[in-house]
C-alpha cells in the first residue's frame, strides 16, 4: 500500500507478461555434430534414473548413427553433478565399459564448447506460442550448426585437458 496525496496522479500499472518457461535440454555431441538431443518435459528434472535412461538412448543412437564408435571405445566427459556420479550411473558405465574423463570441480572451464550460450542468444527476443514451437526452433538451430563448431569445440578439449593435468602436476 502506498500513501498519496489526493491530488497525486494515478499510478500506471504495467501489463505483466508471463515469464518464459524454462526447458531443460540434454545434448551429447562429438567432433562431427549432435549424437543425441533430449529435451525434457516442462518441470522435469534430471535424476539418476532419467540420466541412466538417457545414457541408454545415447548408446542406441551411437549404435544407429556411428556403430564403429562403440567398437573403438567410448570416452564420455561429464561434470560432477549428482546424477553423473551416482552409484547407479557408475554401474551403468562399468557395464558398458565407457571411460569417463575426470572433471575437476575447480575447473569449470573444461567444457568442449558452449552450445547453450549461442542457443540462448539465437532464441533471445523470440516469442513462441507453444513449448513445441520452442523445441522445434531449438532442434532446427542445432541441425544447422556448422560442423567446424563441433570439431573446434571437441579438439579444444585436448588443450583444456593438458592444462588441467599440468595444474594437477601430471604429464
Amino acid at each position: 500500500m502506498t500513501w498519496k496525496h489526493p491530488s497525486s496522479p494515478v499510478t500506471k500499472k504495467f501489463k505483466v507478461q508471463r515469464s518464459a518457461a524454462k526447458v531443460m535440454t540434454i545434448v551429447f555431441w562429438d567432433a562431427k555434430g549432435v549424437i543425441l538431443l533430449d529435451i525434457l518435459q516442462q518441470g522435469q528434472f534430471i535424476n539418476v534414473v532419467l540420466y541412466c535412461s538417457t545414457l541408454d538412448r545415447l548408446r542406441d543412437a551411437i549404435r544407429r548413427k556411428k556403430p564403429g564408435l562403440l567398437r573403438m571405445g567410448f570416452v564420455l566427459q561429464h561434470d560432477t553433478a549428482t546424477p553423473d556420479s551416482a552409484n547407479l550411473t557408475q554401474q551403468w558405465l562399468q557395464r558398458y565399459s565407457w571411460e569417463i574423463l575426470p572433471h575437476s570441480a575447480q575447473n569449470p572451464d573444461l567444457v568442449p564448447s558452449d552450445l547453450f550460450g549461442p542457443l540462448k542468444c539465437h532464441l533471445g527476443g523470440m516469442a513462441f506460442e507453444t513449448e513445441g514451437d520452442l523445441v522445434g526452433e531449438s532442434k532446427n538451430w542445432f541441425a544447422h550448426l556448422d560442423l567446424d563448431f563441433f570439431r573446434v569445440g571437441i579438439y579444444s578439449l585436448l588443450s583444456c585437458w593438458k592444462k588441467m593435468h599440468r595444474s594437477w602436476g601430471l604429464r
